[in-house]
């Protein structure tokens, strides 16, 4: 691909992310049928952060963070920054003087599928990452890549303007023009467990709520008093 930053793409209604992220990552992702999700090798480096927001890609040549750099004149608020790298890389490509630009501009966090350093600082400075290591290796700024542009993570594609939620359970990105219908579906499904939830309060089993006896029988898995249990 040809070196480019794409100017002003169009990106995901940011109040619908929002409402979408409140969710949580795990229920969103089941909403919509089990899908957007980065991969569980993306952790957060300070666990407790839940954020969602709209996507500036950027592709990046390993260890060399120079489209980084380009990408955070692109930023604007409510953005998450989404990193790749054109083969894998666990170089500490993004640190404390990154987040302090990203901040400035209203950039919610950064995903980055390599590595981030000084993690303290981003802690203390209240900066949500998710990465794929965490490394003090440097880099250098000396290769092109692109921003804005369709990349790849974990076999999902992140477009720029895609909604990208965040928190303890992992990443997952929505196509932008998918936001609303995700939110219903998530809606859904949140007052579907929320009735479960009262249903096990309330002493139900799940072989009985999800109707899971017959299936067990199916199976062939029996009920066999321990008395009457022969192990071998």
């Amino acid at each position: 691909m040809k070196p480019v930053v794409v100017t002003g793409p169009p990106r995901a209604d940011l109040e619908t992310v929002d409402a979408l992220a409140a969710h949580g990552v795990a229920t969103v992702h089941e909403a919509i049928g089990r899908a957007g999700f980065l991969g569980p090798h993306l952790r957060p480096t300070h666990p407790g952060s839940r954020i969602g927001g709209t996507a500036v890609t950027v592709l990046s040549w390993p260890g060399d963070n120079l489209m980084i750099h380009v990408a955070v004149e692109q930023c604007a608020p409510g953005d998450v920054l989404v990193v790749t790298t054109t083969s894998p890389s666990t170089d500490g490509m993004f640190g404390e003087l990154f987040a302090t630009a990203l901040q400035h501009r209203g950039v919610r966090g950064l995903v980055i599928n390599a590595g981030v350093r000084d993690t303290a600082e981003l802690h203390a400075m209240g900066f949500p990452v998710w990465s794929a290591a965490v490394s003090a290796q440097g880099t250098v700024k000396a290769t092109p890549g692109s921003v804005n542009v369709p990349i790849t993570i974990g076999g999902q594609v992140i477009r720029p303007g895609d909604a990208v939620l965040a928190d303890d359970d992992g990443v997952l990105v929505v196509a932008r023009e998918a936001v609303g219908s995700a939110l219903a579906a998530a809606e859904a499904r949140a007052a579907k467990e929320e009735a479960t939830r009262r249903a096990f309060r309330e002493g139900q089993l799940g072989l009985d709520r999800y109707g899971m006896r017959d299936k067990i029988a199916e199976l062939g898995i029996e009920y066999v008093p321990y008395a009457e249990w022969d192990p071998s």
